[in-house]
């Protein structure tokens, strides 16, 4: 097992330093594997949050924004790269406190560093090609005039954001709103807020202009509806559950504010007989057990062939017996807690109340009995559900999948799409043409082929319906943070014409 480190202690990150949170009050950062109290998050309140944005503001503005907002893309590229640096020099700490704070394995909290480090250096790439897009010419069918765009940083922006992947999930944010030459405030989940922190941190080792990123922490009552709601903040980027996201949108309204919302999920992975049911088996596990389900686009509903549906079981169950369910920090852990005592409670009502309605737990269910401390939930397997089933249509956000049989595509296609949410969906079969006809009529954003959960820099990500709208990654978040502006240039000598002058007698 890894020694643990220090908990470093942070204040808020505003305008390039540490500052104590106005009414000096902080929150416990607890270890949801052992149940311990590792340290302490400043708890920020809508005086700090006024300040931050403050700091923002006067940083995409200062000395004409030559320094930041209208530098070249190459400027902004040069810190995007340096902080990716460091991310990499610290992946062993900066994971370490991550499974700390969240409870997710070490391996995996290791892989979330790569990612981030990831994510930085491909939008400094992005940063950098900015420039040779601007004043892109618009062909017009006319000679006497001229027009481009340009495109242009949003301004302020106001990040908040989940605590299932703490430091990726604000990297999916910063990067590229500070690639496109925003600045920010950034509030993570006061669940799991180190590492975001620590950013912080990184920050000011590589000289990042101040301002330009702040990150504040706190409860979301007291911090994060002040920041989504302030009238200077031009643009809400949200990360979380549908009801926090209906508030925000909410809030944004009253100023005409944009917003973009990467929400819940309850997503189908079909499974056809043609398949290979152990490499099947991995995949199904692997989106709903990875994260230990607590991943918005987690295939938590699996739809299986009635040809295979009890050899499928069967299989799902001895692999799932062999999950290594463990401190997070012991080698080979598959399986950590999950984040908080809610929500382990949160997902046991969800299992009792899915057996009071009569379906079967076919495996799990329960607090694993090598583990007495902690709050960790064996990988669950519930069977003989009906579509009017809670478990069926709501996001537990753990570890828990729920099955259902079909007979033909189009039955198995009407059960994926039975949902609120369209964040994400899969198919996995050995006929090509099948899998091509299933991925147009999936209603996702998101459709995996032979697969579930691969997460690529380089590709969209976000959902329809409740799911929320607009895209995080690839080109289009960068644009989540870009303004297009026209500019039209009269070109000829002669007047415009429209008017008779005035006589010169």
């Amino acid at each position: 097992m890894a020694a643990q480190p220090t908990i470093p202690r942070r204040g808020l990150f505003i305008g390039g330093g540490w500052r104590e949170p106005s009414l000096g009050r902080r929150l416990p950062v607890i270890n949801p594997a052992t149940e311990a109290t590792i340290g302490d998050i400043p708890a920020a309140t809508a005086e700090d949050v006024e300040i931050a944005v403050a700091a923002a503001r006067e940083a995409f503005s200062r000395d004409g924004g030559r320094h930041w907002s209208r530098a070249p893309g190459a400027v902004r590229a040069k810190f995007l790269r340096a902080i990716a640096t460091k991310i990499k020099d610290r992946k062993s700490d900066l994971a370490l406190l991550e499974a700390l704070d969240s409870g997710k394995p070490l391996d995996e909290a290791n892989g979330d560093m790569d990612d981030v480090a990831a994510c930085f250096e491909y939008y400094a790439d992005l940063a950098e090609a900015l420039d040779g897009k601007q004043c892109s010419p618009i062909s017009l069918p006319m000679e006497n005039l001229k027009s481009h765009t340009l495109k242009e940083p949003i301004g302020v922006v106001g990040m908040i954001t989940p605590w299932n992947y703490p430091l990726l999930m604000a990297t999916w944010k910063v990067a590229p709103s500070l690639a496109a030459g925003c600045t920010a405030v950034l509030k993570p989940s006061e669940l799991a807020s180190l590492t975001c922190l620590e950013l912080g941190a990184i920050c000011t080792e590589v000289g990042l202009p101040p301002g330009v990123l702040n990150i504040i922490t706190g409860l979301g009552p007291e911090a994060g509806a002040p920041l989504s709601s302030h009238p200077d903040v031009d643009k809400v980027a949200f990360t979380g559950s549908t009801e926090t996201g209906k508030r925000i949108m909410t809030a944004a309204a009253q100023m005409v504010k944009p917003v973009s919302l990467e929400l819940g999920g309850k997503s189908a992975l079909i499974v056809f007989d043609d398949v290979d049911i152990d490499k099947a088996v991995e995949w199904a596990m692997f989106g709903i057990f990875f994260n230990a389900g607590q991943v918005c686009s987690a295939t938590s509903r699996l739809l299986l062939h009635e040809k295979i549906a009890k050899q499928f079981l069967d299989r799902l169950v001895a692999w799932t017996k062999n999950i290594k369910v463990s401190d997070p920090l012991e080698e080979g852990c598959r399986l950590g807690s999950v984040v908080s005592e809610g929500q382990y409670e949160k997902i046991k009502k969800f299992i009792s109340t899915a057996r009071s309605e009569g379906a079967t737990i076919l495996y799990g269910g329960a607090q694993p009995q090598h583990l007495r401390r902690g709050f960790f939930i064996e990988p669950t397997i519930i069977t003989d559900v009906s579509t009017s089933m809670q478990i069926w249509r709501e996001e537990v956000f753990g570890p828990v999948v729920c099955v259902k049989e079909f007979k033909t595509e189009s039955e198995a296609v009407e059960l994926a799409n039975d949902t609120h949410y369209g964040l994400g969906g899969a198919v996995i079969s050995n006929d090509e043409a099948r899998c091509e006809r299933i991925s147009k009529a999936l209603h996702s954003g998101i459709v995996w082929i032979n697969c579930s959960q691969p997460t690529l820099v380089q590709a969209p990500w976000g959902g329809n319906k409740r799911s929320g709208f607009g895209r995080e990654l690839g080109e289009w978040g960068l644009e989540n943070y870009l303004t297009v502006k026209q500019v039209t240039k009269y070109c000829s000598d002669e007047p415009w014409g429209w008017y008779q002058p005035p006589s010169k007698l």
